[in-house]
């Protein structure tokens, strides 16, 4: 009876030890995709200049980020091909179609919430799902603009340095210079403070 109970805890021991490996493994492989697709999409992705709007000043900095808030934005309804949905829709992602301008910035030529087919000079921006509310058959439709998330919203910065670059932020001094890939993520490649780069990402 003895050697079978030290038998069953050396099996349960091992079993222990093979479902922590296939976790580990598991846990490495899934950092590893993140990281490759991040990599992959500041290699091959293709740059835009983005130009940063003022947040509300009760958005502090919170932790090493500054919050960031962008021309693109707030999309406007009017920019919808198609027009806008007569009902409200949930988890839906918008495409963006971006061209350059002539101050150098890319903004909005059109959106949709369906498929957009890819232009010259132009590049493909999708945001992070979110919940569409219809303006229905209101004469403010128009006028209206979506608010939307391209998961390009913080920005990690030196201990504190964060508030200088808020205050530069709300200033219209500081601008983004993001890499949009061909699935339409786009990840920061660095920031431009008054049209100069001063911070940079690391591939990795």
């Amino acid at each position: 009876m003895t050697d079978m109970a030290g038998k069953n805890v050396v099996i349960a021991a091992s079993r222990l030890w093979f479902a922590a490996i296939v976790v580990a493994a598991l846990q490495t492989a899934v950092l590893g995709y993140m990281v490759g697709e991040r990599a992959w999409g500041l290699r091959s992705g293709v740059e835009v200049i983005l130009k940063t709007a003022p947040v509300d000043p009760r958005d502090l900095l919170r932790g090493d980020y500054v919050i960031l808030n962008y021309d693109i934005s707030r999309v406007p309804v009017s920019t919808l091909v198609g027009g806008p949905p007569k009902e409200s829709l949930s988890n839906q992602v918008l495409s963006v179609r971006l061209k350059k301008q002539d101050d150098g910035y890319w903004g909005i030529a059109e959106s949709s919430f369906g498929t957009l087919e890819p232009k010259p000079d132009t590049v493909i921006l999708k945001s992070l799902p979110f919940d569409y509310v219809s303006y229905g058959d209101s004469a403010e439709t128009s006028q209206a603009a979506i608010s939307v998330s391209y998961g390009i919203e913080r920005y990690y910065v030196p201990e504190g340095q964060g508030h200088d670059i808020e205050s530069a932020r709300n200033d219209n001094r500081v601008a983004i210079a993001a890499r949009v890939s061909s699935d339409g993520a786009a990840h920061i490649r660095s920031l431009l403070l008054d049209g100069k780069s001063v911070y940079e990402e690391p591939l990795y």
